[in-house]
């Protein structure tokens, strides 16, 4: 079997779809992203005959590798950047390691220029950050060591306090997080809705640690730092078990890569280019080209938009119900682009350790909620972004000398007020460029080519309504039993994607979840 990687995902289809649909199988999974691996994967691990059906001809969704510039050599996962929330036992049960998983940790983990010409560095070592702080704001250290302990306070009791782990099965309600957390004020405020403003306005003083801080509070989130509810979000990226935040060698896309492997090496049947038309429950699903697959299950990556798509009128009133009025439409601008050379920032010239580092792009908190506010308003404004460099800990993904950098920059609206994407997507791409310019003068000249992908086109490319790559607000209001089950309701239909608990980002535990209740209502 040849590894999913050496065609980059590109695996075509297994057999003939007359053969796949001649056969009964105990569960379908509609869609080949990493959840959708991922349940293949465990369902196949417990003897059950399992078929995946991609409708692109690339396996990954969001989570996948491309070659989209005239240099092949430089190699681009379009939406997914660094690996921090992928469960810990779905690396270890899957022996993804066997299948060539391997990551870098960021570290430092961030690092962030000021327009005074000052810039901080953020590290796993929390010494090393205390000394950072106290370098440009001696008066702030204890508070904002006490902010991250307080994020800490919170991962430890949800990932592994009296509950146990909170993500594996299905989730606590209000009631049990709030008795979870009954001693912890602090902590209770951020989970249920604080801002992200405010728990800084707690901690720090100094203007450039609150620039350096906020953005955590809404990446991905179409939400401001000061609107409700964004300090959860910070919370949610903050619960890695896996040592922190960091780069899978060979590019994102390998863990989708890494995970399809197992999942075909415990008999799963992987079909890339076989868009399904429907879903039909307590029967299976029909193919774009009318061919139906008989199936005890069907396990549904797709967001629950086009899920309930799938479904035509079989959706039910309390699914559809939820679906109608669930938040997602991103504000993310994607931008990854092809260097000749690093840029130069100005607060550091001549420091190669910032480019191992996510690299912060950010004014102000109430310039990042401007920005917020124009683009409900439909005014692309590219306010606050973090970048990316791949190549300082893994060159294989660029030519000799040369690098990637990838771009997650907030906030465009998915509905422009003038003009279509289509007329407007180059301008809007050098207003992301122009934003990081204020402090890496020379950018523009270091890029060879780029690719923007607004809402729209992470919508057309990825098959994600709204171009949300988390399928849906991660706010407190759509986090815990407030998002989508396993079980849609719907006889013999399933969710696996990142609308169920726990949520967005490369986590692989969202697919395990579904699996496990698939299972045991297979028995």
């Amino acid at each position: 079997m040849t590894a999913t990687y050496d065609s980059l995902g590109v695996v075509g289809l297994p057999a003939p779809i007359s053969e796949l649909a001649a056969r009964s199988w105990d569960a379908v999974i509609v869609g080949g992203g990493h959840n959708g691996l991922t349940a293949a994967a465990y369902l196949a691990m417990a003897g059950k005959s399992v078929l995946v059906l991609e409708a692109r001809e690339r396996l990954g969704g969001a989570c996948t590798l491309e070659t989209p510039f005239a240099d092949e050599r430089f190699l681009v996962s379009p939406c997914a950047y660094l690996v921090g929330l992928l469960h810990p036992r779905v690396i270890e049960e899957l022996d993804l390691e066997r299948f060539g998983y391997r990551t870098f940790t960021a570290d430092p983990n961030q690092w962030t220029p000021f327009e005074d010409g000052t810039s901080l560095f953020q590290w796993q070592d929390s010494s090393r950050t205390a000394a950072a702080v106290k370098e440009i704001a001696p008066n702030d250290v204890d508070g904002f060591m006490a902010y991250e302990a307080l994020f800490e306070r919170i991962r430890d009791r949800l990932r592994s306090g009296p509950r146990g782990d909170v993500w594996l099965g299905d989730s606590p309600d209000h009631a049990a997080l709030e008795e979870l957390f009954v001693d912890d004020v602090q902590a209770a405020e951020v989970i249920f809705g604080a801002s992200i403003a405010d728990v800084i306005d707690n901690h720090v003083k100094d203007e450039r640690l609150k620039a350096a801080l906020h953005g955590q509070g809404v990446i991905g989130t179409f939400a401001g730092p000061h609107d409700p509810g964004t300090a959860w979000v910070h919370a949610h990226h903050s619960l890695s078990m896996i040592g922190g935040w960091g780069f899978v060698e060979g590019g994102m896309g390998r863990v989708s890569f890494c995970i399809a492997d197992s999942a075909r090496e415990s008999g799963a049947v992987i079909a890339a280019g076989a868009p399904v038309a429907e879903i039909i429950p307590g029967q299976g699903v029909r193919l774009v080209g009318g061919e139906l697959i008989n199936a005890k299950a069907v396990i549904s990556n797709a967001d629950p938009v086009q899920t309930s798509s799938l479904l035509m009128s079989a959706s039910g009133t309390a699914f559809q119900s939820k679906v109608d009025s669930w938040a997602i439409t991103s504000p993310v601008v994607k931008l990854n682009c092809a260097l000749s050379q690093l840029p130069t920032f100005t607060a550091s010239p001549n420091d190669p350790t910032i480019f191992k580092a996510q690299v912060e792009i950010a004014r102000s908190i109430d310039l990042t909620q401007s920005a917020c506010d124009a683009a409900r308003a439909g005014i692309a404004q590219p306010e606050w972004c973090e970048l990316y460099f791949q190549t300082p800990y893994d060159s294989s993904v660029a030519p000799p000398g040369m690098h990637t950098m990838s771009v997650f920059a907030q906030y465009v609206p998915y509905e422009l007020a003038q003009g279509t994407w289509d007329t407007r997507r180059e301008e809007i791409g050098d207003g992301v460029l122009d934003a990081i310019a204020r402090f890496a003068p020379n950018i523009h000249e270091c890029v060879i080519e780029r690719q923007v992908l607004g809402p729209p086109d992470v919508e057309e490319k990825v098959g994600l309504t709204g171009g949300h790559i988390f399928q849906g607000e991660i706010l407190p209001e759509q986090m815990w039993d407030q998002r989508f089950s396993a079980r849609t309701g719907i006889d013999g239909v399933y969710l696996c994607g990142a609308a169920t608990h726990p949520g967005g980002s490369v986590m692989g535990v969202n697919g395990r979840n579904a699996a496990m209740a698939v299972l045991a209502d297979l028995k």
